[in-house]
């Protein structure tokens, strides 16, 4: 078993060590944005690179920052912050920020994907290291005004000023991550087990239980709307009591019989030959033929992706449950409510 991440607080950060630069946040999505509004609030230098025009370039000025093309950004910023979907690194690299790089100053990603599988190769001048919240950009926006913080990992993966780990930790602690907890890591390992918990449990492996959970019951007769119930409207009541205390507080609120039925039946579903195929995922990964794949079917137009993304879309169980909830007063009540 490998040893505890340590855990670095805002006792580790060196005061003062983005005071004198400028950030530019490229990339003004769910993630950018939050960072950028947070490390406003914390009285650092930031300014927004947007293609000119386009929806983020609007958005950026709605909220009240300097907007420049993303080329003009790179060029006056001393500290870019990468936030743009992973697929869009390399052109956004290669055509504006990779030109305008000064020596000394410090290229950020939130996840490590573009650098493990060299998409984006960095000058030997700057620092290049990550800073990944580990939570939406909504929640890391929200938790920052609660005073609180979502816990961050960082890494370095190329230090040519000494002090590419001060300038990770002083941005974590501009987006809010020391309020909670900063964890160090290497790039690698942050991005295969992301990827891992995405395809394995998360979404991939999640969404595929509920389904075949679902069909089984359909296809053994039973009503839809039951079968929509126990196996997809109800997965939100157990993942919260498991958020909220782990296992324990999960068994504590379940009944006895409940309890019993995941303790005999729960292997025999997700067991064994499910572990074997988790391995298969991770191998995926780890030598790149997930990444591979995925670059591919970019450049090919992501024909495949969108196929599949569309029969997913037109399953059944999605019919139901949009009816299903359609009748659940209470998700229309509460606008951060995705209804799901």
């Amino acid at each position: 078993m490998t040893e505890d991440l340590r855990v670095f607080t805002k006792d580790d950060v060196t005061p003062g060590t983005l005071s004198n630069q400028t950030i530019a946040v490229v990339g003004y999505g769910s993630q950018g944005r939050a960072h950028a509004q947070n490390l406003r609030d914390s009285g650092l230098d930031v300014i927004i690179g947007a293609r000119v025009g386009g929806a983020s370039h609007v958005k950026a000025e709605e909220d009240g920052f300097r907007v420049l093309s993303v080329a003009n950004a790179a060029a006056e910023a001393d500290f870019i912050a990468l936030t743009a979907p992973d697929m869009a690194h390399k052109e956004i690299f290669e055509n504006d920020l990779k030109p305008n790089l000064k020596e000394g100053s410090t290229l950020m990603f939130a996840h490590g994907f573009s650098i493990i599988y060299n998409q984006v190769k960095a000058p030997a001048g700057v620092d290049v290291i990550m800073v990944a919240p580990k939570g939406p950009g909504d929640l890391v926006r929200r938790e920052y005004q609660r005073g609180r913080g979502v816990p961050c990992l960082f890494a370095v993966h190329q230090d040519a000023s000494g002090k590419a780990s001060d300038r990770a930790l002083a941005y974590a602690d501009g987006i809010g991550g020391t309020a909670a907890a900063i964890f160090e890591t290497t790039f690698r390992d942050e991005t295969e087990t992301d990827l891992f918990g995405e395809q394995a449990v998360l979404c991939g492996g999640v969404t595929e239980l509920f389904i075949q959970g679902y069909e089984t019951l359909v296809e053994a007769g039973y009503p839809r709307e039951l079968a929509y119930y126990e196996c997809f409207h109800e997965l939100k009541l157990i993942v919260d009591l498991l958020h909220e205390g782990g296992l324990q507080k999960m068994y504590d609120f379940i009944s006895e019989t409940a309890t019993y039925g995941d303790l005999v039946s729960g292997n025999r579903v997700v067991g064994p030959e499910s572990k074997a195929r988790m391995k298969d995922v991770l191998s995926d990964i780890q030598n790149g033929t997930f990444a591979h794949n995925w670059i591919l079917e970019n450049q090919a137009g992501k024909a495949r992706y969108d196929a599949m993304l569309r029969q997913k879309g037109e399953h059944d169980i999605e019919a139901i449950g949009a009816r299903m909830r359609s009748m659940m007063t209470w998700l229309k009540t509460d606008g951060n409510n995705s209804g799901d």
